[in-house]
């Protein structure tokens, strides 16, 4: 999409016709579902439909605020710096997503890793060594009576743990797919220790980065706060932006109830406050969003630095216990023929 949204941006800007420019990236387009949709947006505007109104056939494609954006652009004559701007918008909204999702993978691929290793170890190593204890006719220590006791138990119901976890997850997507549940489960992410200020960053980024994108693209300010609050991410951060709208058409200001909401930062509030008074909310906007990728930046440098030696204790503490409680009476046993 971002590809071609610049491509197209550059074609339009050359002065090939729009019909054209639709045909051109239909053929050329690396992936086939893009190539068919293209194809069809053509036609569309063959048969005399506007650009943004062909677009809206796939909003899985097109979502509203593309569409929004396109329309803006073609009512006002710069559908080529409209496309611009929404291909420089797309590549900062999917660096800010990556940078989130590179900074998750790495502890969750090692817990999942860390987890299934200690699985093995309890379910198929300790019981070897639980037949080599039972041929020394000791008592032994109670770290290894801990570790046996929990293997014997791990191996006897490991069924019904799989199933266990299974049904919570299961539960869990259903509870998240409510609309209380949502909004508890993000209340709590948000307020989260090292992941929550990130995602409070995230959303204030891409919510400011949409406003400033939109209202300096003509769209109407009440229309551009419903699309932000329906590409905010977090039901939280939605609440805040729809009173910021229900303010607006009050004859109130937005950052009003961005502060009152207690979500977005005093000073993200206070930047929108003087770009509201002095004009210049565009702006203004999107000075808060690129303080606020260079701020993400930041914080998913300090979250991974925090994570990995958090991480890294986890594993010597657990694995390392595993492993010294079952050598134990191993050593004991030396100590005594010594």
């Amino acid at each position: 999409l971002v590809i071609f949204s610049r491509q197209f941006a550059t074609m339009i800007d050359s002065g090939l016709p729009l019909v054209q420019c639709l045909d051109i990236l239909s053929q050329q387009s690396e992936s086939p579902t893009m190539c068919e949709q293209l194809k069809v947006v053509k036609e569309k505007v063959e048969s005399g439909n506007t650009f943004a109104e062909s677009l809206k056939a796939f909003p899985e494609t097109f979502d509203d605020l593309y569409v929004n954006l396109v329309a803006a652009g073609e009512v006002g004559g710069m559908l080529d710096t409209i496309m611009n701007r929404l291909a420089a918008y797309l590549e900062k909204n999917q660096k800010l997503i990556r940078q989130v999702k590179g900074a998750m993978t790495y502890p969750i691929i090692v817990m999942v890793v860390a987890n299934i290793v200690i699985a093995l170890l309890l379910t198929k190593v300790v019981p070897q060594f639980k037949d080599m204890f039972a041929d020394f006719g000791a008592a032994l220590p109670a770290p290894t009576q801990f570790v046996v006791a929990l293997s014997e138990w791990l191996t006897a119901n490991i069924g019904y743990v799989i199933i266990g976890l299974v049904v919570t997850y299961f539960l869990f997507i259903r509870f998240t797919a409510t609309t209380k549940g949502k909004y508890i489960f993000h209340s709590v992410i948000i307020k989260l220790p090292l992941f929550g200020d990130i995602i409070v960053k995230v959303g204030v980024a891409r919510f400011c980065r949409t406003l400033s994108t939109m209202l300096s693209s003509g769209v109407p300010i009440l229309e551009a706060l419903d699309i932000c609050s329906r590409t905010a991410g977090n039901v939280v951060i939605e609440a805040a932006i729809k009173s910021a709208s229900r303010s607006i058409s009050e004859g109130r200001t937005i950052a009003e109830p961005l502060l009152e909401s207690k979500v977005f930062p005093t000073m993200v509030c206070q930047m929108v406050g003087v770009g509201e008074a002095t004009g210049a909310l565009d702006v203004m906007l999107g000075k808060i969003a690129d303080f606020y990728d260079e701020e993400v930046d930041v914080a998913v440098e300090a979250l991974t630095s925090s994570l990995e030696p958090m991480i890294m204790a986890f594993l010597g503490v657990v694995v390392g216990g595993l492993v010294i409680a079952m050598y134990m009476p191993i050593f004991e046993m030396a100590g005594k023929v010594g």
